[in-house]
């Protein structure tokens, strides 16, 4: 079975996307057009300043901007090593979960398991 960001890599419409240790991917209350899949590295997320998880390859992200009427950024999302992130557009994320009910799922999966996590730490 294919993980979450596989699946942006197969339905993606860019190539592939490179980041550098550090760099900004988005920040926390951008506008978002697109979510992310790490395809290779690790990504620290931040709150208000804050890293509340560090999540790696086979994860997604920036999901919320799609599916949230306002499109903001709920975190500001850092490269914590060197990346290569495959992105997925509204339209793209709505075929795949068309097409692809298993993506849909784990796609949940991953949202649920950070809201569990953020839960925790509060």
């Amino acid at each position: 079975m294919l993980s979450a960001a596989e699946t942006v890599r197969i339905y993606k419409n860019q190539p592939e996307m490179t980041f550098s240790a550090g760099q900004v991917i988005f920040e926390q209350g951008q506008k978002g057009d697109c979510m992310y899949g790490i395809l290779m590295g690790e990504v620290e997320l931040h709150v208000n300043g804050k890293v509340v998880e560090t999540i790696q390859a086979g994860d997604v992200f920036g999901e919320g901007a799609l599916v949230h009427p306002d499109r903001n950024r709920a975190s500001t999302a850092i490269a914590k090593t060197d990346c290569i992130l495959a992105s997925m557009n509204k339209e793209r994320f709505l075929f795949a979960v068309q097409e692809t009910p298993m993506f849909a799922l784990k796609v949940m999966q991953s949202f649920s398991a950070r809201l569990r996590r953020l839960k925790q730490l509060g």
